[in-house]
């Protein structure tokens, strides 16, 4: 094998090169090999990829031994022969696709920008190599995929077009950043068995940054491991993963989600009831428009129950219908069936009705920066509840309500006067969720709480989610794609596919004992710690 890129004592700084955010980092990617970059959030790993890009944010500085493609150290090229890397040379998958590629072009127009500015083609040329990079990431090669955009795809589908811009230019090394955090677990299996057969085929160099162990122990041959960034260890995944040097290795292999959530009484009451829900989205008009309209049941006839204190796992793949089942029960969007909580009917209530019932029924999102407003302070964003649903309250005690709540979610009271982008990932969800519980609710609604965090902060949040539910008899619809997180809290779980509930019971029988082999294949995919013989040969 040969070094295909090699960094050599890279440093990263920000204000002060005695502080760098990467520290002395030197790394090896071979021809035809996976290196998959690891570490907590703030490791400096994505630092990393982006000096080898020259794509490093404003005010970041960064200097080198030596930053090698193919042997020949990139710094001392011109600026123009640096620029033709990106997407020629290095290709990069980003990771989230829907916010990387532009939602105003179609599929076809982004492919065919990558091939035009580094190849100059014309417009039959872009086209025919456009459709052979849909065949070659296993898309339809045809006219209508390439007309699609960005929002009409799955988010399987939407990641395979980012790979096929990065192989647009017959790349020799790939950085993929996260290329499937947010993505389902057998989504995940497709599109790393999709790159790895692409490795094999073309003899990529590929540096995967991620931070699930899982992943990379399937997939991967070597590994680094960062921390505050360092390199703390590095060699062959499976003597890095098997037999760890470093405390830190040690601490993140420990970090996988584990354990079982408390036990729930057995004479636990009901708190809510969902029977024959039903949310019907209607598309365009049949036969250009005089004909009926086609429909799809986001959510086909599901009932649940969920009783206080007890938390209910929903699974299942992109598109299954678990979050529109969430934006049903919040009354945010239409839907047919009956909702009962606290032997209340919500589904007859509206407007002004409604609004004191919302109280009792909270949501936290995937993404906390996007669900906290950059405009308002912490203590603003945590405080907003209780203007609302509790104007009995002062603004001294709004206050004091907010901060006693932020430290009982592990931050610093004085957190009250600062902003959301100054937290990590892990702090900002716990912002969310000290926003949602300070109005004191029943049930939290937790949508993909924990995936775009990594495996440290996971534990971290899921220990947090178990001691509040303790603490204040809470109970959680929890809706994830990870299945490791769902059977480390949930008392029961609920598998769904196309809308509807194909399986259900208590979790540790599902796990141990499925009944359907969707679900099965669903377990496979999330707890399967060796690498696949498609993979290895």
């Amino acid at each position: 094998m040969s070094a295909l890129m090699r960094l050599n004592d890279l440093s990263v700084w920000f204000d002060d090169p005695a502080r760098p955010a990467v520290d002395g980092v030197s790394l090896t990617v071979e021809a035809g090999r996976m290196l998959a970059l690891v570490g907590e959030s703030g490791s400096g790993k994505s630092l990393t990829a982006l000096s080898i890009l020259d794509l490093l944010p404003a005010g970041a500085h960064h200097r080198a031994g030596a930053i090698e493609l193919d042997g020949e150290d990139v710094q001392g090229w011109p600026d123009a022969r640096r620029r033709r890397l990106r997407g020629g040379d290095i290709g990069t998958i980003f990771q989230e696709p829907l916010t990387a590629l532009n939602p105003l072009h179609s599929v076809g127009k982004q492919i065919g920008e990558a091939i035009r500015v580094h190849q100059g083609l014309g417009r039959q040329a872009v086209r025919a190599r456009s459709l052979e990079l849909l065949a070659q990431v296993d898309l339809p090669a045809s006219a209508e995929t390439l007309a699609r955009y960005p929002h009409q795809l799955s988010g399987g589908q939407r990641q395979r077009v980012m790979i096929a811009m990065a192989l647009a230019n017959n790349p020799r090394l790939l950085i993929a950043d996260e290329p499937t955090t947010a993505l389902d677990v057998t989504i995940q299996e497709t599109i790393l068995e999709l790159l790895k057969r692409l490795q094999r085929e073309l003899n990529l160099g590929i540096l995967l940054i991620s931070h699930d162990l899982g992943l990379v122990s399937r997939f991967a041959e070597d590994v680094a491991v960062m921390h505050r960034g360092k390199l703390v260890e590095s060699g062959p995944v499976d003597d890095v993963l098997e037999r760890p040097k470093a405390d830190y290795t040690r601490h993140l292999i420990a970090a996988e989600p584990g354990g079982a959530p408390r036990p729930l009484p057995a004479d636990a009451p009901l708190l809510l009831n969902a029977e024959d829900l039903l949310v019907r989205f209607h598309g365009r008009r049949r036969f250009g428009g005089f004909g009926g309209r086609d429909s799809l049941n986001a959510v086909d006839r599901v009932s649940l129950q969920v009783r206080r204190g007890e938390t209910l796992g929903v699974v299942g793949e992109s598109g299954s219908g678990k979050s529109t089942l969430a934006l049903a029960l919040l009354r945010l969007t239409h839907a047919a069936g009956r909702i009962t909580l606290l032997d209340q009917r919500l589904d007859t209530l509206h407007g002004a009705a409604l609004r004191p019932w919302r109280r009792h029924l909270q949501v936290v999102f995937q993404d906390p920066y996007g669900s906290l407003n950059p405009r308002l302070t912490v203590g603003q964003a945590v405080s907003e509840g209780l203007r609302v649903h509790h104007k009995d309250l002062n603004a001294a005690q709004r206050q004091a309500r907010t901060r006693a709540l932020l430290e009982e979610v592990g931050l610093s009271a004085e957190a009250v006067d600062r902003y959301p982008h100054e937290f990590s990932g892990g702090q900002r969800q716990r912002i969310a969720i000290a926003r949602a519980l300070v109005v004191q609710p029943d049930l939290l609604i937790l949508d993909e709480p924990t995936s775009a965090l990594d495996r440290s902060v996971q534990a971290q949040v899921l220990e947090l989610l178990k001691t509040l539910q303790d603490r204040h008899g809470l109970s959680y619809l929890f809706i994830s794609h990870d299945l490791k997180v769902v059977r480390a809290i949930s008392h029961r779980l609920m598998v769904m596919r196309h809308g509807k509930v194909i399986e259900a019971g208590d979790t540790e029988q599902l796990f141990t004992a499925p009944a359907q082999d969707y679900t099965r294949q669903l377990i496979d995919a999330a707890f399967s710690r060796h690498r696949k013989q498609a993979v290895a040969h």
